[in-house]
């Protein structure tokens, strides 16, 4: 079988003997600087199971009791074209196929962020970006940055006003976290990668049309974007009627020393969306004969929402970060997952001292939680996009992750990781369920 290929070939490759991998390039091929184009793409395969474990009863979304597997993969092309002046276009066309355990149901931190929450979708191409950058420079000293997918400069001023505009990930530049951002080379679960309280504006695929303006100073930052929100919870459909709709984002950076940066956020969602007390009032007074909330949705009801980032950088190649959020627990949760408040911590460590500097390795724990509304509602039978087990006994899902990336050969990695799941889907009836992965990523 395909998957037990895969298995062998990623084990294989862990096993090799280690060497020295100093000045080894991170890409299969080499990309100038000096060029105005960029041409990049990446694989990324993932391979996850878990055996059985106890559950008291089943749902339709639960999380299945039963062993299982599933393989994931996202193809990636990415293209970038530097301009005159100031400008630069990225274009990424996209393919995400396979699928997650259990259809990506039964958790709200899920295991394998690469998943597209719905399995109906396919794995035809589509466009994931689409960005037009005017830099505006407000000083005349510049700063070495890194040229990359999402970015074709090598240089930047160091005081200068950003203004991004058309379809993107709200993440690329909202939340992100140099330790716990990226399932290609870290960590895969949803709540440790993205702070699990951002109902950040996206389709089902983790997308979105916006615009982003960002000021930028060698000791802090302040940016801002409107974005469109999708027609239902976890649509592929965005709304385009701006004055009902849209997501308000707002992240203040701070960067007192060179090892220590601090973000800052908030949000604000207008949609389309229900009210769990709304649901459950209807299904009490016997109108509906379980809780629906798709049934009581309101055009532009709001949901608010805060978080804190924090990384530091140790001088010993080793990271810390920390994230924690909340968001307003009546309207329903839209557009990324199922958690209304979070907190999160953990690390990394780069293999130098074991003479492997391209290597990685890294554990976190996460702790997500619901509101009294969303809690009760999933009590008495009520199916969110991702939660429904038919019934609750509440208690917080508790996750504990760790992996080792292992450089092979130029852009050509491999990775073991483990989850710890406590309460699947907050339910104590259910679990505990450990989670074992390999991976398979290539950087061209």
């Amino acid at each position: 079988m395909r998957w037990r290929a895969l298995v062998f070939l990623i084990t294989l490759a862990l096993a090799s003997e280690a060497r020295a991998q100093v000045d080894q390039p991170v890409t299969v091929f080499e990309h100038p600087s000096g060029q105005r184009f960029f041409i990049a793409g990446q694989m990324n395969v993932i391979y996850q199971r878990h055996g059985d474990f106890p559950a008291l009863y089943s749902g339709p979304q639960s999380f299945g009791p039963d062993e299982e597997y599933a393989v994931s993969r996202v193809l990636t092309l990415y293209t970038g074209l530097q301009l005159p002046d100031g400008w630069d276009v990225v274009l990424d066309v996209e393919s995400a196929g396979g699928l997650g355990l259990s259809d990506a149901f039964g958790l709200a931190g899920f295991t394998n962020l690469d998943v597209v929450r719905n399995p109906t979708l396919g794995s035809a191409p589509y466009l994931a970006r689409l960005v037009v950058r005017k830099v505006i420079a407000l000083s005349a000293e510049h700063v070495d940055v890194s040229r990359g997918p999402l970015n074709t400069s090598t240089t930047l001023p160091a005081r200068r006003l950003e203004i991004r505009a058309g379809k993107m990930g709200i993440v690329d530049v909202f939340d992100v976290n140099g330790v716990g951002n990226d399932s290609h080379l870290q960590f895969t679960n949803w709540t440790v990668d993205n702070n699990g309280a951002y109902d950040y504006a996206a389709d089902t695929r983790g997308y979105t049309y916006g615009v982003i303006v960002e000021y930028d100073s060698p000791r802090w930052s302040l940016r801002g974007a409107e974005a469109l929100m999708p027609t239902v919870a976890n649509g592929i459909v965005l709304d385009w009627h701006v004055n009902r709709s849209r997501g308000e984002n707002a992240e203040l950076e701070l960067r007192p020393t060179s090892a220590l940066t601090l973000k800052l956020l908030g949000y604000v969602n207008h949609a389309n969306m229900g009210s769990y007390t709304d649901a459950t009032a209807a299904f009490e007074r016997g109108q509906d004969p379980t809780p629906e909330i798709a049934a009581h949705r309101q055009q532009g009801r709001t949901k608010p929402g805060a978080g804190v980032n924090v990384e530091y950088d140790f001088p010993v190649a080793v990271r810390l970060f920390m994230r924690a959020g909340w968001n307003g627990g009546d309207s329903e949760s839209f557009a990324y997952t199922e958690v209304n408040n979070t907190v999160s911590v953990g690390g990394d460590i780069v293999g130098s001292r074991w003479h492997r500097p391209n290597d990685r390795a890294g554990a976190a724990f996460v702790s997500n939680g619901l509101s009294q509304p969303h809690r009760e509602y999933l009590r008495l039978g009520g199916l969110g996009f991702l939660l429904g087990d038919g019934t609750l006994t509440y208690g917080r899902e508790d996750i504990i992750e760790a992996y080792y990336n292992a450089h092979l050969w130029r852009g050509v990695f491999a990775a073991a990781g483990f989850q710890y799941i406590s309460h699947p889907g907050y339910n104590t009836d259910r679990g505990p369920a450990a989670v074992q992965a390999l991976r398979l990523h290539v950087d061209f």
